[in-house]
């Protein structure tokens, strides 16, 4: 009984890993692609945009990663912790669906919107904060979840270069004792409980900004 909480207690202790990778992943994400999805939408730099985004999406995340942590240190000899590596990589990973969300979500809003504040002379950069964007992030919001609960199962990945989050820690307590079942069961439950979480915390704000919208 003692040693099931213990090792409860073992694994659990890489959530701290875990969430600090996601949020600074989902943070990086959605801030480089909203800059992507607004340049997108002007046309700058189109090319650039369109074959960086075939690229992030057509390879795979763990390559990324280890791209990021084994050869941009000896590319530029400035040495990455294992943490930063992970926020990094899936960051710009995340970055590339999101930009993709947010595209499809500003061409879903009228034209007028866009017409109205150019007649008003409204700044762009006020244009996009308060009138744009507001709205982009409301219609997309179920796809921003999805997305991070993606994220969230993809940081599993640091597992890979050495990162003691849930996963490797559940890796580690596995071989020490000779059995993955149990381990992978908790480390299974810990993922579980933090997508519920999400989703949980979610349809909270949902609910919210819907009587908010309706009062």
């Amino acid at each position: 009984m003692i040693d099931g909480i213990q090792n409860i207690l073992f694994i659990g202790a890489g959530i701290y890993i875990t969430l600090k990778i996601l949020l600074g992943s989902v943070l990086l994400g959605l801030t480089m692609g909203t800059f992507i999805a607004i340049l997108r939408y002007k046309n700058i730099c189109l090319s650039i945009i369109k074959h960086y985004i075939s690229i992030i999406r057509g390879t795979p995340v763990i390559l990324q990663l280890s791209f990021i942590y084994f050869s941009v240190p000896t590319l530029t000899g400035f040495k990455l912790s294992i943490v930063s590596a992970g926020i990094l990589s899936f960051g710009v990973n995340s970055s590339a669906y999101i930009a993709e969300i947010l595209r499809s979500g500003i061409e879903s809003l009228p034209a007028g919107q866009f017409e109205a504040s150019k007649t008003l002379q409204i700044p762009s950069f006020y244009m996009w904060k308060d009138i744009i964007l507001p709205q982009v992030f409301r219609n997309i919001f179920p796809a921003m979840i999805n997305q991070s609960i993606t994220l969230l199962k993809e940081t599993a990945l640091i597992s890979t270069i050495g990162g003691m989050d849930l996963m490797r820690r559940a890796q580690s307590l596995a071989a020490e004792q000779f059995t993955y079942f149990m381990p992978m069961c908790i480390a299974a439950c810990y993922y579980y409980g933090l997508i519920l979480l999400i989703e949980y915390v979610s349809k909270k704000f949902e609910e919210r900004s819907y009587h908010v919208k309706h009062s």
